[in-house]
């Protein structure tokens, strides 16, 4: 467990790190958290035409409300913490990158959500838009990362004693 512990918190500080580097901002980040934006868009257009982007900022066709998706909003922090989980877990790599893959598209996919209600949320009740925004969908994606390690867990192969991996220690 204290292999486990040193190895998670190593990785968590280092991708915290690396994700504050402005290359990295510049040229993932800000790119990415874009692409969602147009994604959202996107998964709007198919029921409602109100919806456009500009960078990170999804608003009405009006220009009546808008909502930028920032640091926090994109659900890299969130991937972050999985990935660290994951990686310091005694497992295969090939375990390890199918973990990984799964649990940043299932994060990805409630984030989508989550921006797409608030979009929706913010033109409807201020109120409601932030408590939802503050409070119920930051511990629901985060939430969402540790379901995913969990059944990650579970679906790892036993070790031929029939026994899982262990944390070590």
């Amino acid at each position: 467990m204290l292999r486990f512990m040193l190895v998670f918190i190593g990785c968590l500080l280092g991708l915290f790190v690396l994700e504050l580097l402005q290359p990295v901002e510049r040229h993932v980040i800000e790119p990415f958290t874009a692409a969602l934006a147009q994604v959202c868009v996107w998964l709007v257009g198919l029921f409602d035409a109100n919806a456009v982007a500009h960078g990170k900022i999804l608003q009405t066709a009006s220009g009546s409300f808008a909502v930028s998706i920032e640091r926090g909003c994109n659900g890299i922090e969130a991937v972050i913490i999985l990935v660290a989980a994951m990686l310091a877990f005694p497992a295969g790599w090939k375990h390890r990158l199918a973990g990984i893959g799964a649990g940043f598209l299932a994060i990805q996919v409630l984030n989508l959500v989550r921006i797409i209600s608030l979009f929706y949320l913010g033109q409807w009740n201020r109120v409601w838009f932030d408590w939802f925004h503050l409070y119920l969908w930051q511990a629901l994606i985060i939430l969402d990362a540790l379901v995913v390690f969990l059944l990650w867990l579970r679906w790892l192969p036993r070790s031929p004693t029939g026994a899982r991996p262990a944390l070590g220690g």
